[in-house]
């Protein structure tokens, strides 16, 4: 008789990746077993084998989780409407607002890439690709000047993103300052003067 599934099975999946992600950002995926990570959940290997086939397996659900979240961000962006200027205001507050609470899953994505096999490698990469280039085209449209210099319009996305993406390694969520003025001052770095554009953010 086929095993019955748990009422709570997806809390329990979810609960083990908080582990993992945690795990991995702090001791990195080559140096965490799944020994590690039962122990860490208070459980044993094989209840973790249950929910998950490996431990590739594990880092990839860490890093799809996250990298699907900041893929929704972009898609709820878009369809706000409004404009450019104020998309890519609300892709970046909204960016922040995840990165903020999500510090361990976004050190895992940014470090442990080359430890997924390469099927899952292609694909988080796909989603990065295509996260940059609704970035790239934003910043495209705000800036007339490089609507025909996708060099220089990826490059000032990268940039933004060189900001955003490692306020991990600093960034304190009790502190003082909220996710939003961070977005904020990262939109005023890229732009400068031409910040005016972005719709009620008086940083700017």
């Amino acid at each position: 008789m086929a095993r019955t599934q748990a009422a709570d099975y997806d809390q329990r999946r979810e609960a083990i990746l908080d582990q993992a992600a945690a795990l991995f950002a702090r001791r990195g995926f080559l140096g965490s077993s799944v020994a590690d990570l039962a122990a860490a959940c208070a459980t044993s290997k094989s209840l973790i084998y249950h929910y998950y086939a490996s431990k590739e397996e594990i880092l990839f659900a860490v890093m799809s989780s996250h990298i699907d979240q900041l893929e929704a961000d972009v898609a709820e962006a878009l369809a706000a409407g409004g404009g450019a200027a104020a998309q890519l205001s609300g892709l970046v507050h909204r960016f922040m607002a995840h990165y903020a609470g999500a510090a361990d899953r976004q050190k895992v994505l940014l470090n442990e890439l080359d430890n997924l096999p390469p099927a899952n490698r292609d694909r988080i990469v796909a989603q990065q690709r295509g996260i940059i280039g609704a970035v790239t085209r934003l910043l495209a449209a705000i800036t007339p000047a490089e609507q025909d210099d996708p060099v220089r319009a990826r490059a000032r996305a990268m940039l933004l993103f060189g900001m955003i993406n490692w306020t991990h390694t600093w960034y304190d969520p009790a502190g003082p300052l909220k996710p939003g003025d961070i977005a904020d001052m990262a939109l005023a770095l890229v732009f400068g003067p031409a910040c005016q554009s972005f719709p009620d953010r008086a940083v700017c």
